[in-house]
């Protein structure tokens, strides 16, 4: 049966185990209810933020390992210039028992290594030359993928259900873009529509609007064949481009007689 339990804290009352449990497990077991379906990766927040010296990485909640861990003030990790890629990393450690507790934690860190291993997720990416600002105010679609001096996000981990899925904010970018071209495709709005209002997309979502939406065959792309594939839609609004959806109810009914 479904059940709401609430323990009552009156005055008088004598504090037992039980009521103290119910605190302890409630909201745990409702975060692993809500969350059973999502695959790893960032569910809410861990954001970066790009300052003069340091990335800010904000408060949110990560999925990994059938864990969820959340990150409760922001952090700050210093950055230099390198000329080569560095990743921005969250790297799981094994859990410590104490006697009260089990502790599972995971450290921010930027790493020049491009290998993502079992027990890191990526979280963004850079490549700064010396005396380069990084920055992150995109200017364009496009300048997502800027190779040099630019926070990128392609890469990230983001939760979704069953599979990860591409940053939200690439999406919503790419449904801005969209709606400012005066689009009439209705793949695209529907897309957009969904990107604008969901806090984040499911992979499949995406590969089917690609799919259709191109006329390519449908596959699970990688974030990077996202990215590119979304590229390409933008090429085609931009320019007016108007690719043609097949509608069987709009072909003129055509009658044989013998």
């Amino acid at each position: 049966m479904f059940v709401n339990i609430f323990p009552n804290f009156d005055k008088g009352r004598i504090l037992k185990k039980e009521m103290l449990d119910n605190l302890r497990d409630y909201p745990r077991n409702f975060l692993d209810i809500y969350f059973k379906d999502f695959s790893k990766g960032i569910i809410s927040g861990v954001d970066l933020i790009v300052g003069e010296k340091d990335i800010t990485v904000t408060k949110g909640i990560i999925k990994f390992d059938n864990k969820i861990y959340m990150l409760e003030k922001e952090i700050s990790i210093p950055y230099y210039a390198t000329n080569k890629e560095a990743i921005i990393k969250v790297r799981f450690l094994d859990g410590a028992l104490n006697s009260d507790f089990t502790i599972n934690t995971a450290e921010v860190f930027i790493d020049e290594s491009e290998n993502i291993e079992r027990d890191e997720l990526e979280l963004g990416r850079f490549k700064l030359k010396e005396k380069a600002k990084l920055r992150q105010d995109y200017t364009d679609f496009y300048d997502f993928s800027t190779e040099y001096n630019t926070l990128n996000l392609i890469n990230a981990e983001y939760s979704g259900i069953n599979k990860s899925t591409i940053h939200p904010d690439i999406l919503r970018y790419f449904a801005g873009t969209v709606f400012k071209n005066r689009v009439d495709n209705p793949y695209d709005i529907a897309f957009a529509m969904q990107c604008m209002n969901q806090s984040h997309i499911d992979r499949e979502i995406v590969n089917f609007y690609i799919s259709n939406r191109l006329g390519v065959e449908y596959s699970n792309y990688s974030n990077m064949q996202i990215y590119k594939y979304l590229c390409q839609i933008v090429r085609e609004v931009e320019s007016g481009v108007r690719r043609k959806v097949q509608n069987r109810q709009n072909r003129q009914a055509r009658i044989i007689v013998d």
